[in-house]
């Protein structure tokens, strides 16, 4: 490994961690150093092997089985900060119970480690819990950009640059479109989509069986409609200054049985300009890009622009909608 490249970490290992191990495998500038999953990790300063992980995770179900470079733990996450060389980790890990990645930014801050971290957070109240750590994460060193994947992220993202035509913000929605060929992929993805359904909850979500999601995705034909969902695009617009939380709406349709997107995703911006005119600019993402894609593209450009600001000594809480990422060749 040529010694100008970022270091990468990935904690989780479910469908967007190993999705995440993917798109780092031909890239040039990062190279996937370690891997934590719940049974163990894995760490090789020189990089790697996506291909022997993600075998090795299917056919023994933990990384920590890798030779040579696997270790088996139930403190996985600690064991691999204190004994890994990392610049930046992706937090592709289920926020499932609502509090955990507050819990895991907590062991980063009393680890001493310093770099950068980055997540796919969907909740806005999870976002809120990261705010109160701003001050802590600081004065540890660590640079935290949350709200990093397609939306809250990309889609956020849009809507905060969209919003520049405007002198007056009057909605933003975003309308979501995933297609998956097996919900079991992604089960804690699936499960966080659950707990956004009237009659769910975080808590109720990650208390049920694989067979309870089963039960309950035969029941919808395989198809989650979610409505004015908790996503954290509010309250990361919000502080940015482009509008209110309560103007901002986030829904979308999940197939759970088929690759194709049921609907497209996009994100739709209205407002007035200083001429007075009301008008919208809408951004689609394009159908064939998976939620695997839009995602962990994503947060690894967030990741490389955290880089740059960790270098400066920027530390501290930044979402989405305040940094442009940088592209990850």
């Amino acid at each position: 490994m040529t010694k100008n490249k970022i270091r990468i970490g990935v904690l989780g290992f479910g469908g967007l961690g190993q999705a995440a191990a993917r798109i780092l495998q031909p890239k040039s500038e990062m190279c996937l150093v370690a891997v934590a999953d719940q049974k163990g990790y894995a760490y090789n300063i020189n990089g790697l092997d996506c291909d022997t992980l993600i075998s090795i995770y299917h056919e023994k179900g933990s990384s920590g089985y890798l030779p040579e470079y696997g270790v088996l733990s139930n403190n996985s996450i600690a064991d691999l900060i204190a004994h890994a060389d990392v610049d930046g980790y992706f937090l592709a890990l289920p926020n499932l119970p609502n509090t955990f990645m507050a819990d895991v930014t907590r062991q980063f801050i009393s680890s001493r480690w310093q770099g950068v971290l980055v997540d796919a957070l969907k909740r806005t109240s999870a976002v809120e819990q990261l705010l109160k750590l701003q001050t802590d994460l600081n004065k540890a060193g660590i640079t935290y950009l949350t709200g990093c994947g397609a939306t809250p992220g990309l889609l956020t993202a849009a809507a905060a640059i969209a919003a520049q035509s405007f002198a007056e913000i009057h909605q933003v929605k975003i309308t979501f479109g995933v297609g998956i060929a097996n919900w079991e992929a992604y089960r804690a993805t699936i499960r966080e989509d659950i707990a956004h359904l009237p009659e769910f909850n975080v808590d109720k979500a990650k208390a049920m069986t694989d067979a309870q999601v089963e039960a309950f995705l035969d029941k919808t034909n395989g198809i989650l409609t979610l409505e004015n969902m908790e996503h954290a695009d509010d309250i990361m617009l919000e502080l940015a200054g482009i509008c209110d939380r309560h103007q901002v709406t986030v829904g979308g349709v999940v197939d759970t049985r088929n690759p194709k997107k049921p609907i497209s995703t996009n994100v739709k911006v209205t407002g007035r300009t200083f001429e007075g005119k009301i008008s919208t600019h809408t951004f689609t993402l394009g159908d064939e890009t998976s939620m695997a894609a839009n995602v962990c593209g994503t947060a690894f450009g967030y990741l490389k622009a955290g880089i740059k600001l960790h270098e400066r000594n920027l530390n501290g809480l930044f979402t989405a909608a305040e940094i442009m990422p940088l592209f990850v060749k």
